[in-house]
This record gives C-alpha cells, structure tokens and sequence, in this order.
C-alpha cells in the first residue's frame, strides 16, 4: 500500500503545481486585459487559447445580466472554482495518500 499512498500523494502535487501554473496564467489574462494588447502577439493568443475554452464554459452559466456593466466576472469565477478544486480534490488526494503511505 506503500506505493499506492506514494502514487496518491506524487499526483495531488502535480495536479497542485498544474492548478498554481493555471492560476497564473488567468492573472496574465486578467492583466493584459486591462491594457489594449495586439491580438497577434504570441503571448496574447497563447494566454487567450489556454483560458478562453474554459472562461466560455463558465459564460454559459452565468446570466446576460452579469455584462451590462461592461465587467467580465468570469475570471473571477474561475479563479474561485480553482480554489475548490484544489482545496476539495488535491487535499483528498494528498491526505489518503498520506494515510496509505503510512500504513494506518
């Protein structure tokens, strides 16, 4: 069980590390965006082609009503759900790996 628990607990870092590394990547977004970046920038179409699949995901859901004031709250949301994942995911993954490894 020793190797299970190692397995367990190596996957809850690497999904942590990926989750931080994303997290990042939407603060570059959120950032660029607040300046007039030129569209074909390789930076900006790479930071656009990562979190645009996942903030359109998140458009779905929320009502029309939310961009009337010209502020897009989907980063925001996204960050939140990112937080979720890693505290609810990652820490189960971490702490049964945790207890697997230590045998209990």
């Amino acid at each position: 069980m020793f190797a299970l628990g190692s397995l367990l607990v190596t996957v809850a870092k690497v999904l942590s590390m990926i989750l931080t590394i994303y997290t990042y990547i939407i603060i570059g977004t959120v950032i660029i965006s607040w300046v007039n970046p030129d569209p074909y920038n390789p930076i900006v179409r790479f930071l656009r082609q990562v979190t645009e699949p996942v903030f359109y995901q998140v458009r779905r859901f929320l009502p029309r009503a939310m961009f009337r004031w010209g502020i897009d709250f989907t980063p925001l949301i996204v960050l939140i759900l990112l937080v979720v994942i890693e505290q609810m995911v990652v820490g189960l993954l971490f702490h049964y790996g945790q207890k697997l490894a230590a045998g209990v």
